[in-house]
């Protein structure tokens, strides 16, 4: 029984190794498309960029992509003990401000790894 499980563990580690750059370089091929005038990855992009633009000093629900999520933005600034401010925008970078119960923290968040945003009433 210990030796099927070692073999499985190591054809899984193999399958991991062999999608690992495959997966870095699908996110490169990404990121170029979004740069790239026409395709729904720079539109949707272009998008973001806007509606984060006009929430500048406003607080925000930030939703961001599963494998880019970040502690304090979830557990914080996405609940009522907290709130995330946008402060500044640029085409790839968002400055965020997240105010805990702890203090205040001011985040730099690569503006594709954000999913959405939606303005707090």
């Amino acid at each position: 029984m210990e030796y099927a499980a070692f073999v499985f563990g190591i054809f899984g580690l193999l399958a991991y190794l062999q999608v690992s750059p495959l997966k870095r370089r699908i996110d490169r091929l990404e990121e170029q498309l979004a740069h790239t005038e026409g395709t729904p990855h720079y539109e949707e992009r272009t998008a973001l960029f806007e509606a984060a633009r006009s929430y500048i000093g406003r607080q925000v629900m930030l939703e961001l992509k599963e494998d880019q999520e970040d502690a304090d933005i979830l557990l914080y600034g996405n609940s009522k003990r907290g709130s995330n401010t946008i402060l500044d925008t640029d085409g790839e970078w968002m400055l965020v401000r997240v105010a805990s119960p702890k203090g205040e923290k001011d985040k730099l968040i690569r503006l594709a790894s954000v999913e959405r945003i939606s303005v707090l009433s």
